[in-house]
């Protein structure tokens, strides 16, 4: 039997050392693929509620949506059987501004097209033959008002705006047949106005370009 003497040689504990270096290595090893592995689960776990989060989110817009369009506007004003002759003269409209009838062979631009003066009413009702919502304001609008409208109709196709000094009331918004006043940009009927009438099932010509027409 080897002695005590001849167990602890140099050999022996640089072996020793090295089992130990080896050991820890593989409990780091260990450790890391725990740590790895609990990661992974939290992700996906993070994934998995995100992806339903948005999908709910998704489906709560969409039925919003489907509210806002079924649902009728409080307030509105409805003219049916309104003409739609192309005429060459000026057209004398029973409402202000007008929401339809006679108008001209060419369509104001309405892809959201902002208009800084007052527009041919006669060209603004083809566009609304088109589909479009026009937005129309006086000098009593308030500033941060006619910012977030334009805003919303810069991003909306089949939207237009432009003065009308002489309406009833500051802030007004028409499509074919269809015509609010509202109270202010952050009036909930004005999402809902756009929602139900851009392109919606008023209009006479759905799918009618609202570019190539007449720009100011």
């Amino acid at each position: 039997m080897a002695s005590a003497k001849q167990q602890n040689t140099p050999a022996s504990a640089r072996r020793a050392k090295l089992e130990e270096a080896r050991r820890k290595e593989r409990a780091r090893e260990r450790r890391s693929r725990v740590i790895t592995l609990t990661a992974s689960v939290a992700v996906v776990a993070a994934l998995v509620a995100g992806g339903g989060y948005l999908m709910s989110a998704a489906d709560d817009k969409e039925q919003a949506r489907a509210e806002a369009k079924s649902s009728p506007v409080k307030g509105e004003r409805t003219w049916d059987k309104l003409t739609q002759n192309h005429v060459e003269k000026k057209v004398d409209y029973p409402m202000n501004p007008p929401v339809g009838g006679d108008h001209n062979p060419v369509w104001m631009n309405c892809d959201a097209d902002v208009y800084t003066k007052a527009i041919p009413n006669e060209n603004a009702v083809h566009s609304l033959e088109h589909g479009a919502v026009w937005v129309t304001y006086t000098s009593k609008a308030k500033p941060a008002d006619l910012d977030k409208l334009r805003e919303r109709v810069k991003s909306t196709p089949y939207s237009l705006m432009s003065p009308v000094e002489d309406q009833a009331a500051p802030l007004m918004l028409s499509a074919w047949g269809k015509q609010l006043t509202v109270d202010g940009a952050a009036d909930a009927r004005v999402g809902q106005f756009f929602t139900k009438y851009v392109q919606g099932p008023q209009t006479p010509e759905p799918g009618a370009a609202c570019t190539g027409g007449v720009a100011q």
